[in-house]
This record gives structure tokens, sequence and C-alpha cells, in this order.
């Protein structure tokens, strides 16, 4: 029986023709997103704004009342909640910003939470509260702050390792793919408006670590082809790394693909979010190690001497003596 090959053995598709148009389509994408995330901004959660979480189970109801609930909610005051199936479908979560002055009067966001629970109990009988969660507005921010740090020392560490396996100008091809995967999913939830909260954190830390995973595969394959086909030009080469590697990177982001998109579609909503930045994650994360961290390296005149040992004066006059005789 033969084993089924999603690309040919003698695949030679020319990525690297068309370098330039998608250079040039990324920086748009790139510019187009930072524009809406200065611009619309991001959805914060109550972890990086502060606010209440109030865990609801409905023990004889089998799914929540979930628009009623908004509605209920809503007519409080306190603004527009975010209801969320939390578990099964009878069990929710009921977000809210901290109200104003909350930060000085701890008593404000007590009082809030024992308004709602009073209405959620007044208009269902059967609802349980499970627990109530806050996160103050200062604490919010320390963890808007550390959650940047995390990702941009994630970023600038992965672009030192690089740089020391492989040379420097990998570790520059690197920092700029990964910079360009993480401003395209932030410009999704910029457009969206879907909630930015530690989860999708998370989600970009994964994604930081998936798509070096498959540039490093790439860059291998360079390095080595480098040191083998030392007369071809660059962009063949890069060309020929590619394709040797893309039956790998094929599998691997189809096999990634095929849970996340049962998780978009059948999973619960508290982690559709996380969920759809893996997923938009894994396109441009393949997209990138291909046409970011790969056309990158012609401009910045890798050569296949960069890998070759330089030869000192001692050892070029043993290596003659040793041809002479």
């Amino acid at each position: 029986m033969k084993l089924l090959k999603l690309v040919p053995d003698n695949t030679d598709i020319k990525f690297l023709r068309w370098r330039v148009p998608f250079y040039i389509i990324s920086l748009v994408l790139m510019a187009t997103s930072l524009t809406l995330v200065l611009t619309r901004g991001l959805n914060l959660g109550v972890d990086f704004v502060g606010g209440q979480m109030i865990r609801v189970t409905f023990v004889q109801t089998p799914a929540a009342p979930v628009a009623e609930l908004r509605e209920t909610v809503g007519k409080l005051g306190y603004g527009e909640p975010i209801i969320q199936q939390f578990g099964k479908p009878n069990e929710i979560s009921i977000r809210m910003k901290l109200p104003e002055g909350s930060d000085h009067d701890a008593g404000l966001a007590d009082q809030m939470a024992r308004k709602i629970t009073a209405a959620v109990k007044a208009g269902h009988p059967d609802a349980r509260i499970d627990g109530v969660d806050s996160v103050s507005g200062k604490v919010s921010g320390e963890l808007f702050k550390t959650g940047m740090i995390a990702l941009g020392l994630a970023m600038v560490a992965i672009s030192i390792y690089i740089w020391i396996r492989f040379e420097w100008q990998f570790g520059v091809g690197a920092l700029f793919s990964l910079v360009h995967d993480v401003t395209l999913t932030l410009g999704l939830f910029a457009l969206t408006q879907l909630e930015f909260d530690l989860n999708i954190v998370a989600a970009l830390l994964t994604l930081i670590g998936y798509s070096l995973n498959d540039t490093i595969v790439v860059y291998d394959r360079i390095r080595e082809n480098l040191k083998k086909y030392r007369r071809m030009p660059l962009p063949e080469l890069l060309d020929l790394s590619v394709n040797e590697t893309l039956s790998r990177t094929i599998v691997t982001s189809l096999s990634v693909l095929i849970t996340l998109l049962a998780l978009l579609l059948l999973g619960p909503d508290v982690i559709f979010g996380f969920t759809a930045a893996i997923t938009l994650g894994i396109f441009v994360g393949t997209y990138s190690s291909i046409y970011m961290a790969a056309p990158i390296l012609i401009w910045l005149k890798v050569t296949s001497a960069s890998f070759v040992p330089t030869e000192s004066a001692v050892e070029r006059q043993e290596r003659m003596a040793r041809e002479r005789s």
C-alpha cells in the first residue's frame, strides 16, 4: 500500500518569484492592522480593564436564558453585560466592568454584585450563584503591562536564539516574521472587537512558538543547502529549501487546523477568541515562514560563505603543504 503524499517529491513551486508583491501586501496589512489598533482599539476584557465575573448555574433549566439575562442585567444601569456559556449549556458567566469610583470605594463593586445576583434570582428562582470574582483596575493594568512585556521578551529571546544558532540575518528574519504574525492577529481583534483578555495573550504566545517552529525548519534546510549548493543563486536555493520542507509544513498545519476548526464550530463560547487567534495564527505563521522569513535573507545579503569556517594563515599553510605532498 502506497503512502499518501500531500506534496509530491518533485514539487518545484517558484515561491520567491512573487516575493516583492507579497511583501508589499504584507506591509500594507501590517500598517492597516496597526491603524485599526490605534483608532478602534482592542476590546479589553475584565482581566485588563478591571471588572467582575459572576458565575451562575440554572439547576432546573437545560439551557441558560442568555438573551433574557442580558436584558435584565442591562436595565440595572451598569452597562452592557458580557454573558457567555461557561462549561455546560446551563452554566454561564456574567462579566461587568467595574463602576466608576470603585478603585477608591470597594463597596461600589460589592453593591453592583449584590444587585445583579438579586435581579438574576428574582427572575429565575433556580439560579445558583457559584462565585463572584473581581479584578481591580490597578491589578488589571499590571496584567496588561506584564502580558505585553511577555510577548516582547519572547520574540526578542527567540531572535537571539536563532542569531546564535544560525547568523544574525536569520535572527532578523525570524523577528520580522513574528512581528508580522502578531500584528495581523491584533488587527483581527481590533477589526472584529472580539474580547482581548489573558487567554488571547496565551494564544499569541502559542502562535509565536508555532511560527518559530516552522521558521526554524525552513531555516535549517536553507543552511544545509547553502553548504551543499554553494554556487546556486540564492532565490533558487530558497525555493528549493521551501519546497523540500513543504510536505512537513502542510501536514503539520492541516493536523492542527482540523482540531481548531472543530473547536471553532463546536467548542464553548468562552474559548472562541483563543481558538480564533490560533486559527488565524496557523495561516499567517505558515505564510510568514515562506514569504516573510525566507525572502528577507536575499535583501540581508546571506551567502554560502556565511557558513564556511574562516581559514587562518597557519591552517592555510598546513593545507597547502598537505596538497604539495
